[in-house]
C-alpha cells in the first residue's frame, strides 16, 4: 500500500512538472495566436502571435502598440528573442515584416483586387530567433490611440512608451523571459535602439519587474549624430567615386570640412556654391542604392514610361523585388535631424526635392479585411489606415547625440553591431565607421573581409567593449532586402556569439 502510495505521488509530481512544462512553453494569450493569413496556402514554420498591449491607461484611454511574433523555427524555447523597430520616424515595422527579413516572400498579385501571394522565406531572421515586430509610437502602422494627443511624442517617450510595452508583453509571454533578448533596428532606429536600451538597461538596475534578460542591440544605417551624419556624404560620394578630385578639393577649400550647416549658408557664399556642384553630380542618383536605377520625374509613375532598365530593378534571391525608388535626396542631408520638431517622410514627399518608394505590397495586404481580422488588428474605423509611413504624429527629436548612449551601454557590457549597407547614400557607411572609431575603444580585429556564401560579403572593424562595425557590400539603406543571404549570416553569427 505504501509503494502505491509512493508510485502515485511520484505520478502526481511528473504530472505537475509536465504540467508546469506545457504551461512554461504555452502560456502567450490563447487569442493572440494566428492560425491562418490571407494569401498563404502552406503550413507556418513556426507558431505567430499578434495583438494589442496597451499602455499609459486602457484600450480607450491609453495607447495600443500592434506587435506580430514570429517565433523561432529553430528553438524557440532557447533561442533569442528580438524586437525589431524601423525607422522614419513613424514608420511601420511592418515594412521589415513584408520587404526585409519577415517569415514571408510576398508576390505582387497581377490585380489590384487580388491579394498578394505569400511563399515561407529561406532567408528570414525567424529561421534563428523569435522576432517581434512592434508599430511604434502610437499613431504608426496598425499601432492607434483614441486620444489623439497622444500623437504628440518625440525620442524619449518613444523609448519609455516601448520599454512600457516591453514589460507587459513578457508578462504575457512568460515562456520567453529568461531568453536572451536583443534589440534591433534601421535608419532612425538608430535613435529608437539605443534610447529604449537605456530605458531597458535602467529598468534591470532599478529592479522593474518582470527583469528583461537583455544581452545587446544592433543598428542598420542608422542616423546617430547630426555632425557625423551630415559630414559622412562628401567623403562617400568622393570615395564612391560620384564627384570628382576637383570637386572634392573645392569642398575641402571653400567649406573647410564643415558641411553641417552649408544649407543654412547665402547662395553667394563660396561653400553653397561648391555643394551645389555636389548637388548637380548626384542628383539624379537613388538615394537608397546609388547601384540601382530610380524614376527620374515623379511624372514617370503616373504617366507608365518607365526606362527598360528600371523594370529590372532590385533583383535578388527572393521574389519580391527591392521596392522602385524615386529620385531626389531628401533626409538626412537635405533635411537633417535636428533638436525639434523633425519633417516626417510624407511631408518630405510633398516637397520637389523628396525621395518616394512604393509599398503596394504591403498597403494592400495590410488595408485588407481578412488580413487584419486574421493577424487581430482592428479595421480602418479605429486604427486608420496602414501606411508605410505616417503623418498623424508630432515627433521631436529630443535625445540629442546617441554617442554618450552608445558609450554608456558598451561600458556596461551590452554588445553592439552597427551594420552599414556600403552603397546608402542616405545614412552613408563613412559616417558610422567615423563615430564608432570615435568613441577611442581598442581595436581588437583589424578591418578585415568577412565571408558568405564563399564571396567577400563586406568588412568590419572589431573594437573593445563589445562593439563591432561591419559593412555589407553592394546593400543599400534596407539592408536585408538587398542582400537576404548576406543579412542572414551576420545576423546568425553575432547572435551566437560566433566570428563574423
Amino acid at each position: 500500500m505504501a509503494m502505491e502510495n509512493q508510485n502515485c505521488w511520484v505520478l502526481s509530481l511528473l504530472c505537475m512538472l509536465l504540467l508546469g512544462h506545457w504551461i512554461s512553453l504555452e502560456a502567450a494569450p490563447a487569442n493572440s495566436l494566428i492560425t491562418k493569413l490571407p494569401g498563404f496556402n502552406g503550413n507556418f514554420p513556426s507558431k505567430h502571435y499578434s495583438g494589442y498591449i496597451s499602455i499609459d491607461g486602457n484600450a480607450e484611454s491609453g495607447k495600443n502598440l500592434f506587435y506580430y511574433l514570429v517565433s523561432s523555427e529553430r528553438s524557440p524555447e532557447k533561442d533569442p528573442v528580438v524586437l525589431w523597430l524601423n525607422g522614419g520616424p513613424g514608420c511601420s515595422s511592418f515594412d521589415g515584416f513584408v520587404y526585409e527579413h519577415g517569415p514571408f516572400n510576398f508576390q505582387a498579385a497581377k490585380s489590384k483586387w487580388n491579394l498578394p501571394t505569400l511563399h515561407t522565406n529561406p532567408y528570414s531572421w525567424s529561421k534563428v530567433s523569435n522576432i517581434i515586430y512592434l508599430d511604434s509610437p502610437a499613431g504608426v502602422g496598425l499601432s492607434y490611440s483614441k486620444n489623439t494627443t497622444k500623437y504628440n511624442t518625440g525620442d524619449l517617450q518613444t523609448a519609455s512608451d516601448t520599454h512600457d510595452f516591453l514589460l507587459k508583453w513578457f508578462q504575457q509571454f512568460l515562456e520567453f523571459q529568461t531568453n536572451p533578448f536583443y534589440i534591433a533596428g534601421e535608419s532612425y532606429a538608430g535613435v529608437y535602439v539605443p534610447t529604449l536600451a537605456f530605458e531597458v538597461a535602467k529598468g534591470i538596475q532599478s529592479g522593474r519587474q518582470p527583469v528583461i534578460n537583455f544581452k545587446g542591440y544592433m543598428i542598420g544605417n542608422g542616423v546617430t549624430d547630426q555632425e557625423f551624419d551630415n559630414h559622412a556624404l562628401i567623403p562617400f560620394v568622393h570615395g564612391m567615386g560620384l564627384i570628382s578630385d576637383s570637386i572634392y578639393e573645392e569642398l575641402q577649400a571653400t567649406c573647410k570640412g564643415n558641411y553641417y550647416d552649408a544649407y543654412s549658408l547665402d547662395e553667394n557664399d563660396v561653400c553653397y556654391k561648391s555643394i551645389e556642384k555636389l548637388d548637380k553630380a548626384i542628383d539624379r542618383l537613388n538615394l537608397y542604392n546609388i547601384l540601382e536605377p530610380c524614376y527620374h520625374f515623379t511624372d514617370d509613375k503616373e504617366n507608365g514610361s518607365l526606362p527598360k532598365s528600371f523594370k529590372q530593378l532590385g533583383v535578388t534571391e527572393r521574389p519580391l523585388p527591392v521596392r522602385k525608388r524615386m529620385f531626389g535626396r531628401a533626409w538626412p542631408f537635405r533635411a537633417p535631424v535636428k533638436p525639434g520638431l523633425v519633417t516626417l517622410w510624407p511631408q518630405l514627399a510633398k516637397t520637389n526635392h523628396a525621395s518616394n518608394h512604393s509599398d503596394e505590397v504591403a498597403s494592400a495586404w495590410l488595408n485588407n479585411v481578412a488580413v487584419r481580422k486574421a493577424i487581430h488588428a482592428e479595421s480602418e474605423g479605429v486604427a486608420g489606415a496602414w501606411e508605410l509611413c505616417t503623418d498623424r504624429i508630432a515627433y521631436y527629436h529630443n535625445a540629442g547625440s546617441m554617442i554618450p548612449y552608445h558609450k554608456n551601454l558598451t561600458s556596461l557590457g551590452y554588445k553592439a553591431l552597427i551594420f552599414s549597407g556600403d552603397h546608402d547614400m542616405c545614412v552613408p557607411f563613412t559616417g558610422s565607421e567615423a563615430w564608432t572609431r570615435s568613441l577611442g575603444y581598442k581595436i581588437v580585429d583589424e578591418w578585415r573581409p568577412w565571408i558568405s556564401n564563399d564571396q567577400v560579403a563586406g568588412y568590419l572593424q572589431a573594437y573593445d567593449n563589445n562593439l563591432t562595425f561591419l559593412t555589407i557590400k553592394g546593400a543599400g539603406h534596407t539592408v536585408p532586402e538587398y542582400k537576404p543571404r548576406e543579412a542572414l549570416d551576420f545576423y546568425s553569427r553575432w547572435l551566437e556569439g560566433n566570428k563574423i
